[in-house]
């Protein structure tokens, strides 16, 4: 009688295993958009840019120079027929990190278009640095969604430090030097030379097309503070925006936003009810099954509600601060400003 209720219970438990994951692949095939809404249709374009000015302190064989995968999304003319963008093409399939309890790569439609004609004018440049760990492609719909409102956005993978970027065509790992986090200081003061060298390569590469007297620098986490690192310093700077990374300790002179993380001095500062570290990244809109959804910083927030307030008080504020406006922060009900005094 014992040993059949064992049984009985085995069989259960093997049934509801199999549903799970019979749920969990059927869930990483659903497909996922994360194209952008805004006026202009966006392009998309990489490349790899090296800063033959400086060494890379984080590279395992020394003298070599900086070299940095970068991903760009721009407005697009009207009516372009190029072939939408593949998320994560060649290598970047390594992304993918959570087999079948989140959604495929190849099921993601980015709404972009590879190498399409631009659209006509000059266009602000916006420099987005990723998290620690974290890649430039990881932020499509952030990055895209900034470019359908009228900015040359560059995704910058800080070599190295990311777990996977991509330098000619071969995929490349984060090294200890350039990952560990007890050496902060020295990431952010090379991220934010990278932030630097990427805006004034765009400005020399795109011409007419980049706006150099509007350039604004946009992080996630550390990248953020890199971000905020590397507006302090750049001449033609005119606004940062520091998604869920931590305060700066002292103030700005430029304009600086904070989304989801405590007030300082200098700056306004937000904080959006209900998301975690990764609701600014393209994961949240993803499909990913429990119990990896709970085990990852996602919050409560609907995902691709988070993204769309993200990519409305970014935009919405570079826009103020590059065109002098006064900012008035979009109405979101689970949206609160935070104060100095406050906390």
């Amino acid at each position: 009688m014992r040993i059949g209720r064992i049984l009985a219970a085995t069989v259960i438990v093997l049934a509801a295993v199999a549903g799970f994951l019979t749920y969990a692949r059927t869930q990483s095939q659903r497909a996922v958009s994360l194209a952008p809404s805004g006026p202009h249709p966006v392009g998309r374009l990489t490349d790899l840019w090296v800063d033959r000015s400086r060494t890379d302190q984080f590279a395992p064989v020394g003298g070599t120079p900086r070299m940095l995968s970068t991903w760009v999304w721009y407005p697009a003319a009207a009516g372009a027929r190029e072939p939408e963008s593949a998320y994560a093409p060649g290598p970047w399939a390594g992304l993918h990190r959570f087999g079948w309890a989140a959604t495929e790569l190849d099921r993601v439609r980015t709404g972009t278009r590879d190498e399409a004609p631009w659209a006509h004018g000059r266009f602000p440049i916006v420099v987005l640095l990723p998290d620690l760990g974290l890649s430039a492609p990881q932020y499509a719909a952030v990055a895209s969604g900034l470019a359908a409102r009228g900015n040359l956005v560059v995704g910058v993978t800080p070599t190295y430090s990311s777990r996977l970027s991509v330098i000619n065509d071969h995929p490349i790992a984060a090294s200890a030097a350039g990952s560990a986090p007890d050496r902060q200081d020295q990431l952010v003061s090379v991220w934010a030379a990278d932030a630097r060298f990427a805006a004034a390569r765009a400005s020399q590469q795109f011409g007419p097309r980049a706006d150099n007297n509007r350039i604004s620098y946009v992080g996630h986490g550390l990248g953020g503070t890199a971000a905020i690192a590397a507006c302090r310093v750049a001449r033609r700077c005119t606004a940062a925006v520091s998604l869920a990374g931590p305060p700066p300790t002292d103030g700005s002179s430029r304009p600086l936003l904070l989304l989801d993380t405590a007030p300082a001095p200098g700056s306004r500062s937000f904080e959006v009810r209900g998301a975690g570290r990764l609701s600014f990244t393209d994961l949240a809109a993803f499909h990913v099954s429990a119990p990896l959804r709970w085990t990852l910083p996602l919050g409560s927030i609907d995902g691709r509600r988070a993204l769309a307030i993200t990519i409305d008080y970014t935009a919405s504020f570079l826009h103020a601060a590059t065109t002098g406006e006064t900012w008035k922060a979009p109405p979101y009900p689970e949206v609160s400003e935070a104060t100095v005094l406050s906390r």
